[in-house]
Parts: structure tokens; C-alpha cells; sequence
């Protein structure tokens, strides 16, 4: 055998241990460079759908946190010029026109009071009886939005190790077909893994610190509206208002001074209550039929 022909295998061999290594390191090289994209799109439609689920929980998380920010504020629940009207109107007598303040506002503090408003007439218990009822009816609307977060918090860790599960099967797959002659796959798909367990803790950390932040905040906020509601209903003479219906049906019992607000009337000498259309003498004020304040012109 010529020499030449010997060294044709041991050429061929050089050449391949030459050339296998560069070509692992090529394909290693192009699997460094994957972006997070790309990595996801390699795992294939199960991890693309879970990834979904990751951002749009997210999205979901952020909302919350920002409505939360926005609505347990002292000034969102008792705004300070509201709560100077109903003193103000309160403190005149004009119950019926409070009322009508609070129906027209949505503040925590309107809501409250309109129903408490609205058992002026059956005394002082029923009224506070009402601020209870309604004062935790509305506070369990506000923090059910903060209720979430903690659910956010439960779930988003079980979205991450359901990709982990199909990432680790994904790289089981991939050491049984290769075993460890392909370890680059395996790293890649090791690295899945890791993306969605570590994307499921990103939500989870995050939900569960604001989820107790503003657990807290809304304790401050709501004791402060209550205070606040209690001070607006202390000074009411209940006993002079028995009978009273403050409301759609509004009607003002025997000998109760409820003021219905400011009515222009003219200055004849003998008219009628605009209000209860009772006589009434010129400049008489208030109307001694319906304790109505007029406003003679």
C-alpha cells in the first residue's frame, strides 16, 4: 500500500476532529445569542401559551396596583369640599338637600351617609346602625380590587412551574434522544425552565408586597372616613326628627324642623308655601306649616 494511501484516513479523521469542534461551537454560539424571544418561540406552542398567561397576569397585576393608588387616597374617599357642603348643610338643617348632595357624588363618604340619611326619622341607633351596614358594604368593594392581588400572588407561581414541568420534560426528551453528547440543548432547554419558574416569582414578590401595603392603607383610609361620617351625623337633633322620611319620598314629620333648602317667595301680603302650598304671611320665615326657609323677594 502506497504511503500516500495510508495517510488518507488519518487525514480524514484530523480533518473531522478538527472541524466537529468548531461546528459545536458555531451552533453553541448561535444558541448564546438567542434573545428572550426567541427562546420562548423555542419552546414550543405549550410554553408560548404559558408565557402568555405570564404577561397578561402582569397586565392584570399592574391595573390593580395603579386603581389602588388612585382610589385609597383621604381625598378620594372624604373630599374635603364635600365634606364641608354636607357640614354646612347639615348643620342648617337642610337634610332632605344633603341627601341629594350624596346621591350625586360616588365618594365612599356619600354612599355611607346617603343610607344613613335616609333613617333620620327612626332615631339615633338606626342611623348609626346604617353607618355600620353601609360603611362595611362599600369597604368590602374596596378591597375586593385588593383581593386580587393576593390571588395573583397564589397563581402566578403555579403558571411558572406549570412551564417548568413541560420545560424539564422538553429536557428530558432531549438527554434521551442525545444523552449528554448534546449538552448545549439540554442547557437551553434547562434554561426554559429557569425563565418560567423566575417569570412566575417576578408577579408573585411584587403582588403579595402591595397586596399587604394596601391591606394597610385601606384600614388608615377607611377609619379616617369614618371619623369623619360620625362627626357629620353627632350634632343631629334625632329627637326633634321623629317621623322624618329623607329621600325619594320625602316628607317631613309633625314638628320637625327639616329645612328643605331656600325658596324665593313674593312679598304680597298673604301667599302660599311654595313648598307645602300652605298660607303663609308676608316675610314669615320659616313656613310654620313645613319649617320650609324661604327666601322672600
Amino acid at each position: 500500500m502506497k504511503p500516500t494511501s495510508r495517510l488518507l484516513p488519518l487525514l480524514s479523521l484530523l480533518l473531522l476532529a478538527l472541524t466537529s469542534p468548531l461546528a459545536r461551537a458555531a451552533e453553541s454560539a448561535a444558541q448564546e445569542n438567542m434573545n428572550i424571544i426567541q427562546t420562548i418561540l423555542h419552546g414550543g406552542p405549550l410554553i408560548i401559551l404559558i408565557w402568555v398567561c405570564i404577561l397578561g397576569t402582569s397586565m392584570v397585576m399592574l391595573t390593580f396596583i395603579i386603581q389602588l393608588f388612585v382610589v385609597l387616597r383621604d381625598e378620594q374617599l372624604a373630599p374635603a369640599a364635600l365634606v364641608q357642603s354636607l357640614r354646612d348643610t347639615i348643620h342648617a338643617g337642610n337634610y332632605q338637600e344633603a341627601w341629594e348632595i350624596c346621591r350625586a357624588n360616588k365618594a365612599y363618604i356619600a354612599l355611607v351617609l346617603k343610607g344613613a340619611l335616609e333613617r333620620l326619622g327612626r332615631g339615633k341607633d338606626a342611623v348609626e346602625t346604617a353607618l355600620i351596614e353601609h360603611g362595611i358594604r362599600e369597604a368590602q368593594i374596596l378591597k375586593t380590587k385588593n383581593s386580587y392581588l393576593s390571588v395573583i400572588g397564589v397563581i402566578a407561581p403555579m403558571i411558572g412551574l406549570l412551564g417548568t414541568v413541560i420545560g424539564m420534560m422538553g429536557a428530558f426528551a432531549v438527554l434521551g434522544s442525545s444523552g449528554v453528547a448534546d449538552p448545549r440543548s439540554l442547557a437551553l432547554r434547562i434554561g426554559e425552565v429557569l425563565m418560567a419558574t423566575a417569570s412566575g416569582l417576578f408577579i408573585a414578590i411584587p403582588a403579595f408586597i402591595f397586596y399587604y401595603y394596601f391591606r394597610n392603607r385601606a384600614t388608615i383610609v377607611l377609619v379616617n372616613a369614618d371619623d369623619q361620617l360620625n362627626r357629620l351625623v353627632e350634632d343631629i337633633p334625632f329627637e326633634e326628627l321623629s317621623g322624618v322620611r329623607i329621600g325619594e319620598t320625602f316628607e317631613a314629620g309633625a314638628g320637625a324642623g327639616v329645612s328643605t333648602g331656600s325658596r324665593k317667595v313674593s312679598m304680597a301680603l298673604t301667599t302660599n308655601c311654595p313648598v307645602c302650598n300652605g298660607a303663609i304671611q308676608s316675610g314669615q320665615n320659616p313656613c310654620p306649616q313645613c319649617g320650609a326657609t324661604l327666601d322672600w323677594a
